[in-house]
């Protein structure tokens, strides 16, 4: 962790205008740290490729300093943590994102060293449907036990960090603001729970102006932090799209809840999906599979059970067979459940899409 010095002008460093997170910690590696850049002659900075005399120019020590003493005082009387991007505590999958920021700072009970973390966002005018499947979605990933990752907006945002805290999974909410206010006022009443099953991350100070364009900002730590992203409704422009197209950028997976032509708040879930920029999720199956996620031997049952649960009988006869044989084609599955092939094909399909089977060559079919 930085000492204390060190984060004073890591702090001054994140104030000087024109030096970006990726200038920044080119900087830092060249010099060896955030003080020495502060007492380096603008002469040798210049020699680093890529950092030219606009990005240097406003570097003052005494104004950067005198700003990150306030901020420290703040810090210190919150008892905020901070992470520095060289830090082991600092997530590893933000490591590697070349903008993620130097620094950030967070409250609660965070500990983001698992591997299966996810970040779910979407329309901040949900719709039931996207409300349901939200709150089913993470009701049947709780035998994981994933972080959940939002923005604490309304809508999608605070549907998934309720129902995490529902089902006693860790959720963090990463802010646009400083950690000195809430927004929306109206969700200060979920600050508790949310600090007791997980936290709030930020990286702007306590003295910054609230700006509609650090929503964008922070998105990509939401979609940097994560191992995928899921969009849950959103019309077809929305700031929850900037999150899937930064994702795509840092080569995370993406998913996208898809919804009728006719509902506005599904065309942009269903351009991704059309365009091949997120793959199609219609339950917690799809994601698991996608990602490769292990479950022990309990968890698979219990996962299993609550599908088997939510099956038509028809369905429940076919999940029976195949679970017993492994696999089946067409042919035989329609003679062991007694199914016209042609009312079979429809009920096949269905089932793939909410992700309980999947077709492989030859006309086969298994459980996933």
């Amino acid at each position: 962790m930085l000492s204390k010095n060190e984060l004073r002008y890591t702090l001054a460093l994140q104030r000087v205008p024109n030096i970006g997170d990726a200038t920044a910690k080119k900087l830092i590696h060249q010099v060896g740290s955030a003080e020495g850049i502060f007492n380096e002659k603008k002469s040798n900075l210049l020699k680093i490729s890529g950092v030219g005399s606009f990005k240097l120019k406003e570097i003052s020590k005494k104004i950067q300093l005198d700003e990150a003493d306030e901020e420290m005082r703040f810090i210190e009387e919150n008892k905020l943590d901070w992470l520095y991007f060289k830090d082991n505590l600092y997530p590893e999958r933000l490591k590697h994102c070349i903008d993620g920021p130097i620094l950030y700072f967070q409250k609660g009970n965070i500990d983001l060293q698992k591997n299966k973390i996810i970040s779910i966002v979407g329309a901040r005018k949900i719709t039931n449907y996207g409300k349901v499947f939200c709150e089913k979605l993470i009701e049947e990933l709780a035998p994981i036990n994933p972080i959940i990752i939002s923005g604490f907006a309304y809508g999608v945002d605070i549907t998934a960090h309720k129902a995490a805290i529902e089902n006693g999974l860790q959720t963090v909410a990463c802010l646009a603001h400083g950690l000195n206010q809430i927004y929306p006022k109206k969700h200060k009443r979920y600050v508790n729970n949310v600090m007791n099953n997980g936290g709030f991350i930020s990286e702007f100070w306590s003295s910054d102006a609230f700006n509609k364009t650090n929503f964008l900002k922070r998105n990509r730590i939401i979609a940097g932090i994560s191992q995928a992203t899921i969009i849950i409704e959103s019309a077809f422009k929305g700031g929850s799209l900037v999150t899937a197209d930064i994702a795509n950028s840092y080569n995370r997976d993406v998913f996208a809840l898809p919804g009728r032509s006719t509902d506005l708040q599904s065309q942009g879930c269903n351009n991704l999906i059309k365009s091949q920029l997120a793959n199609m999720i219609t339950s917690a199956a799809d994601l698991i599979y996608m990602l490769g996620w292990e479950l022990e031997e309990k968890n698979i049952q219990t996962l299993q059970t609550q599908l088997f649960l939510e099956l038509s009988e028809e369905e429940k006869m076919i999940f029976n067979f195949l679970k017993e044989m492994t696999r089946g084609d067409l042919d035989t599955i329609a003679l062991k459940c007694y199914m016209p092939t042609y009312k079979l094909a429809s009920i096949l399909l269905t089932m793939e899409l909410k992700g309980i089977i999947r077709p492989l060559p030859g006309k086969l079919f298994e459980l996933i």
